[in-house]
């Protein structure tokens, strides 16, 4: 609660200083959320609530709810006299837990509409659609990790990153298929997670969407954790239970469109204020969703309080920023006259360009020890490059050639892989011009696209065995890593958003063994400094042999920052055994076979070379030394001297 913190105005509370409107007009002030929105407070010995909106087209503006029997007329609030456009009031006796909404009379054709806060803490459980007072006070106890996340959360620290959608990821049937909260989920989740040994879980929205089936999506309270599992206090427990142990969380963050639901930020006070007014830049066709006005200095200033307001109130360790591309391009999904041109002719958003680069350069100067992440899937160049050398300033970006091509190429039948031989190395030749994130996401396993090993070719062995090689190839390859949940044991089912995962799956060995599998890769990533220190960097990446199409086998090293540690990795992507295939190899010594996706424990034919192989002086592909391997059908190996 603030406690005599307002400026008094005649008879008025408020917490705008004339400095913060400046900063308010400059488009300068990212933290916002101290100011609009309700706030208990005290004023002169009395309790209540200060209520502060930005409306600047408004008539009239009157605060309803339960507490004046949702009367349109009886608690106005005053219009600032500096023309900002913010009205406020302290309205003494409404408390926390109080339903809400603004009652806006425009000042265009008498439109009047009632609408939630954007700046609201929390919301009314959907369908309803009011925002609730609230405060943000919890006790933390995640000191530890909050001074030594740097480490975690450093490029040449091990990403492998869990996606998760909360509503889906596991239920209780015992209780109609009811969804887990957030302080239930943060521990099956923090126990889930570090057995499986990733470092981060990413969470699809959690921000307050009013349909269900937007997966988060389409977001109206962007302040706001969603209530169908809980209170924001409870939100704060499951990031600080995660973080108590030693798992990062990242926030999957959606800048770049809203819906038009009436309630929201749509059409807000009988203007577009938050959107464009011409649909060709306000109206998304392919969501059927508002586009933000970037333009607009009071919308940035939304924007980007809303992402260090999710890093300052809620200790995030970074956000995924959603369909980045969409923003990019002012015809980005749209046909020939559908679209504005930008000042100069060109279809690149202008102003879409100068947020994201804001957004980074606050994010990164309030929070060195975070990461932004964005799902771009153009070939716009330097997205992860600092904004000082011309880039957008994210920290890394979702490498999609990788997936659609990875995807395209372990879909084929083994027979015809020698023919898609470019579809396995390609990504190599790009794979260091960004901070590259491999990511196995949600959108690879909806509308119809099936699960992945769904997508897998052959018969049941063949298809988990495939996916266990897909999987190698991830961890093996340069770049961080994400995976969507259920993926991690072989779904068979797609996944679909109103149901749990098919846990039950984990009474087959199939299942048991494709889990043990990425648990160990989970294992290996992390304790083998080779395999993620130089990720981004030409430095840690070698290849052995990357030409025998023939045969379906691609063999590499990666190499470590400073100790000269080294991995080879071998994928035989055929389901035919090789004997005594050589590889050639850096130098002399015993190369220790440390993991094989055929052994038995992942459910393999348990094919592989006794624990290792010694390295004999007999030049092939290039090196002075060779050794002499098995490779098991549709398998990956990983090795080290």
């Amino acid at each position: 609660m603030i406690e005599d913190k307002a400026v008094m105005t005649g008879q008025s509370a408020s917490l705008f200083t004339e400095h913060d409107i400046y900063l308010f007009r400059e488009g300068s002030h990212f933290r916002l959320y101290n100011k609009l929105g309700s706030h208990l407070m005290t004023v002169g010995g009395v309790k209540g609530t200060y209520f502060a909106l930005w409306a600047p087209n408004a008539e009239k503006v009157f605060l309803i709810g339960d507490f004046n029997g949702w009367n349109r007329g009886s608690h106005p609030l005053s219009v600032r006299w500096d023309g900002s456009g913010i009205w406020e009031g302290f309205i003494p006796g409404i408390q926390k837990g109080d339903i809400y909404k603004y009652h806006i009379v425009s000042r265009y054709n008498s439109y009047r509409v009632d609408k939630g806060d954007p700046f609201a803490y929390y919301w009314e459980q959907s369908p309803k659609t009011a925002s609730v007072v609230w405060e943000l006070g919890y006790q933390w106890q995640d000191d530890e990790w909050m001074a030594n996340r740097y480490k975690v959360n450093s490029l040449d620290a091990p990403y492998s990153i869990y996606e998760v959608h909360l509503g889906s990821w596991r239920r209780v049937p015992e209780e109609g298929d009811r969804r887990l909260n957030y302080r239930e989920m943060a521990h099956h989740l923090a126990d889930y997670v570090k057995d499986m040994g990733f470092t981060h879980v990413e969470l699809l929205p959690v921000m307050e969407h009013p349909f269900y089936g937007s997966w988060g999506y389409q977001i109206t309270g962007y302040f706001a954790p969603s209530s169908r599992y809980g209170t924001p206090q409870d939100f704060m427990y499951l990031i600080d239970h995660l973080h108590k142990n030693g798992i990062g969380v990242i926030l999957d963050w959606v800048p770049s469109h809203f819906p038009s639901d009436q309630h929201g930020l749509s059409f807000f006070d009988g203007s577009y204020l938050y959107e464009h007014a011409d649909p060709k830049k306000g109206f998304h066709p392919e969501w059927s969703s508002y586009i933000f006005n970037y333009s607009r200095n009071e919308v940035r200033n939304f924007l980007i309080s809303n992402a260090l307001y999710w890093l300052d109130k809620y200790h995030i360790d970074g956000i995924r920023v959603d369909a980045v591309a969409s923003m990019l391009y002012l015809d980005y999904a749209r046909k020939e006259g559908e679209w504005i041109p930008n000042i100069y002719g060109g279809n690149e958003d202008l102003d879409a360009i100068s947020l994201l680069k804001k957004l980074n350069e606050a994010v990164y100067s309030a929070y060195p020890d975070v990461q932004t992440i964005a799902e771009e899937s153009t070939t716009w160049p330097m997205v992860s490059r600092p904004v000082h050398v011309g880039g957008l300033g994210f920290g890394m970006k979702w490498n999609m050639g990788w997936m659609h091509d990875t995807l395209k190429y372990f879909s084929e039948d083994p027979v015809h892989r020698k023919y898609h031989h470019n579809q396995l190395t390609f990504s190599i030749w790009y794979a260091f011009t960004e901070n590259f994130l491999l990511p196995l996401s949600h959108d690879e396993v909806v509308h119809g696209k099936g699960s992945l090993v769904g997508k897998m070719p052959g018969d049941e062995w063949q298809r988990y065995a495939n996916l266990r090689a897909l999987f190698g190839c991830m961890y093996g390859h340069p770049g961080k890593k994400l995976l969507f949940m259920g993926g991690e044991f072989g779904q068979w089912k797609e996944w679909n958003h109103d149901e749990s995962l098919e846990w039950h799956g984990l009474q087959y060995p199939i299942h048991i063994g494709l889990r043990k599998w990425l648990k160990d890769l989970n294992y290996l990533y992390r304790t083998e400094p080779a395999l993620h220190e130089l990720d981004f960097s030409a430095d840690g990446f070698e290849w052995i042999d990357s030409h025998d199409w023939e045969q379906s086998i691609i063999s590499f090293i990666r190499k470590s920052k400073h100790s000269g540690e080294t991995i080879l990795v071998v994928c035989n992507l055929t389901p035919v055994p090789r004997h005594g295939y050589m590889v050639g190899v850096p130098h002399a010594g015993f190369w220790k076979e440390l993991l094989n996706s055929d052994a038995e424990a992942y459910g393999g034919s348990n094919l592989g070379n006794s624990g290792g192989a010694e390295a004999v002086a007999m030049p092939v592909q290039g090196r002075d030394h060779s050794i002499s391997l098995t490779l098991p059908p549709l398998s990956v190996l990983f090795f080290k001297s």
